[in-house]
């Protein structure tokens, strides 16, 4: 972890005394992002040892610095409380589940924080998740490594019935991409969106009616108190024995060692995962079962991702408003 000045910056005058410190690692390492950065900010301090940053060891690092650029570090009160001079916050990336918005606004804290910049990459990752479990792709490739030649008879995405749950910035992305399968799509939010459902085709239900009905699952909602355990074991009883089930927005939303008993016992097709409710999971009979893809958390992490997070963490440092409302979908 160390600090780069950067040469003639745009506003020298402002820019040479304020100090930025980047915690995220992946932001750290990016030599575009550094480079648009220093080109606005003298005084940098980079995550030059790549660790994840966390308590009294973020503490240490944000101490003397105004701005930062945060991304899954848990910034909360007992983080804010012993940082006066910090000003403002930079996110990168999308969610904004672990930066406690009250304490933001009780220390009078400004965010910069843009939605949806990455909702591509992550559409892109649910429908290559999906196409690879309708196929059984991971059983196979595992069949092929230990010697076992034999064909695996799966089913097409085209004509499937999706349900997402959560019609946001990627909800609604991933709604565009799915119109070249023929898709049925189902949608639910705590929020309505009659103009864009009628335009796409989109049929908005009830949670429930969704679950029973979809053969496809995808999660696309913040977590919150209002969304943490959503799907419980009552609810993942409703999903059919041959759906497939993707989570690719927050670890937390669904009951994993219930997921893992249904997978076991057949009474769901399969389930990809590319977040968890600790990360690394260490539940490694999960991680071995043939009908379950994971991933580490790599739905923003496409190159054309991270660049737009990174510029709108960047834009984000320039902030001027305390952040007056919690996010929701």
């Amino acid at each position: 972890m160390i600090s780069q000045t950067g040469d003639m910056p745009p506003n020298a005058d402002a820019a040479r005394t304020v100090r930025v410190a980047v915690c995220s690692r992946s932001f750290s390492k990016n030599l575009t992002l550094r480079a648009e950065l220093l080109a606005r900010y003298r005084h940098v301090t980079f995550n030059e040892a790549g660790v994840q940053l966390q308590g009294d060891a973020l503490v240490a690092f944000l101490k003397g610095h105004e701005k930062a650029i945060t991304a899954l570090e848990v910034i909360d009160e007992s983080i804010l409380s012993r940082l006066p001079e910090l000003k403002v916050i930079g996110k990168y990336g999308v969610g904004l589940d672990m930066i406690d918005l009250a304490a933001m606004r009780m220390h009078g804290k400004r965010l910069g924080w843009t939605g949806g910049v990455n909702r591509r990459s992550v559409s892109e990752l649910v429908i290559s998740s999906a196409i690879a479990l309708l196929r059984q792709v991971p059983a196979a490739n595992r069949e092929v490594r230990a010697g076992i030649w034999r064909q695996h008879v799966g089913r097409n995405l085209t004509g499937r019935t999706v349900g997402i749950i959560g019609c946001g910035h990627v909800g609604k992305d991933l709604v565009s991409l799915l119109k070249a399968f023929e898709c049925c799509i189902l949608a639910h939010d705590i929020v309505e969106f009659p103009d864009f459902y009628a335009l796409h085709g989109v049929e908005s239900v009830g949670l429930d009616a969704l679950l029973r009905r979809a053969d496809i699952v995808t999660l696309h909602v913040p977590l919150n108190d209002s969304t943490r355990g959503l799907l419980n074991a009552e609810r993942l009883a409703l999903l059919k024995p041959e759906a497939v089930l993707i989570n690719a927005a927050r670890g937390g939303l669904v009951d994993e060692r219930e997921l893992k008993r249904m997978l076991l016992d057949k009474r769901l097709a399969a389930a990809a995962f590319d977040v968890f409710q600790e990360e690394p999971p260490q539940d490694q009979e999960l991680l071995a079962l043939p009908n379950f893809l994971a991933t580490p958390h790599i739905g923003g992490s496409a190159q054309e991702s991270m660049l737009a997070m990174g510029r709108a963490a960047i834009e984000g440092l320039d902030v001027n408003e305390v952040p007056n409302h919690d996010h929701t979908s």
